[in-house]
């Protein structure tokens, strides 16, 4: 009788990655970013097609909110950082809405605490043909 020892159990494929999880890890990959003053990185997670419409501000698009931003990271005077609050985010098929909060803050060197802003937003993102979800519409107000 010949015996047959049962072949080794196959080795787990790393769980895809899902679009929430994707999106997730871009806004926080976005935030370090940001809040370590990283101008490279900082236009990372806006798509070309960028429209961007915070209240109370002309409309934007992806070349105005870059300048924006590196102007603002630049900015000697002042330190800035976001926290960030996802409230939910919603998938369908290449397109995902993200309800989500940014809290800014706002000190300048040798200030205790700082001055923050509350500032909940709506984010349109779309996959892009690397795989990478980015954001190509968002609104924003602060309250």
């Amino acid at each position: 009788m010949l015996w047959f020892a049962p072949p080794p159990p196959a080795a787990a494929e790393p769980a895809a990655t899902s679009p929430e999880q994707s999106i997730t890890q871009a806004l926080t990959e976005w935030t370090l970013a940001f809040n370590a003053g990283d101008h490279g990185a900082v236009c990372e997670l806006f798509a070309p097609e960028l429209r961007y419409d915070y209240r109370g501000f002309p409309e934007r698009g992806f070349d105005e909110v870059c300048q924006l931003l590196r102007g603002t990271l630049a900015d000697a005077t002042r330190k800035y950082a976001y926290d960030l609050a996802i409230k939910e985010i919603i998938v369908s098929g290449d397109l995902a809405a993200v309800r989500l909060v940014w809290t800014l803050t706002v000190k300048r060197p040798g200030q205790f605490g700082g001055t923050s802003t509350y500032e909940p937003g709506l984010d349109l993102f779309r996959r892009q043909p690397d795989g990478r979800w980015k954001i190509v519409r968002y609104i924003a107000y602060e309250e």
